[in-house]
C-alpha cells in the first residue's frame, strides 16, 4: 500500500483559496489556477474546505452574449464572480443551463479546469 497517499478522496480537502477574498460557503473559489466550490465558510486561518469537482447552482454572468449549456465558464477575480469572457479571466468550468444576453441568472456549472 502506498504511504505517500495525502487525500484518499482527492476532490474534496481544505484549502487556502487565492480568491475570492472572503469566502462564504457555496461561493466559486479558486486556489491558483484550481477551480471550486467552498463547501465551509472561511475560518480565521483563512482555510475552508473546497469540492474541487461536481456541478453546482451558481450565479453566471452572460457579459460576451447569451450563455448555452456547454458554455465555457470563467472565473472574475475583479468581481468574484462567474462570467463566459475569458479576457483576464481563470477557466473554472461549463455552463449547464442557459442565461440570457446581458443578465446574470443561478445556472447548474460544471467544475472543470481547462
Amino acid at each position: 500500500m502506498a504511504t505517500n497517499q495525502v487525500y484518499e478522496n482527492g476532490d474534496q480537502f481544505e484549502v487556502t483559496p487565492t480568491a475570492p477574498a472572503t469566502v462564504n460557503s457555496g461561493d466559486p473559489i479558486m486556489v491558483g489556477d484550481l477551480p471550486g466550490v467552498a463547501l465551509t465558510d472561511e475560518d480565521d486561518d483563512g482555510k475552508v474546505t473546497g469540492k474541487f469537482n461536481g456541478v453546482f447552482n451558481l450565479p453566471v454572468n452572460a457579459e460576451s452574449g447569451a450563455i448555452t449549456p456547454g458554455t465555457k465558464v470563467y472565473y472574475d477575480a475583479g468581481d468574484s464572480g462567474l462570467n463566459d469572457s475569458s479576457a483576464g479571466n481563470k477557466p473554472f468550468g461549463f455552463a449547464l443551463g442557459s442565461v440570457t444576453s446581458g443578465s446574470t441568472s443561478t445556472i447548474p456549472v460544471k467544475i472543470h479546469a481547462f
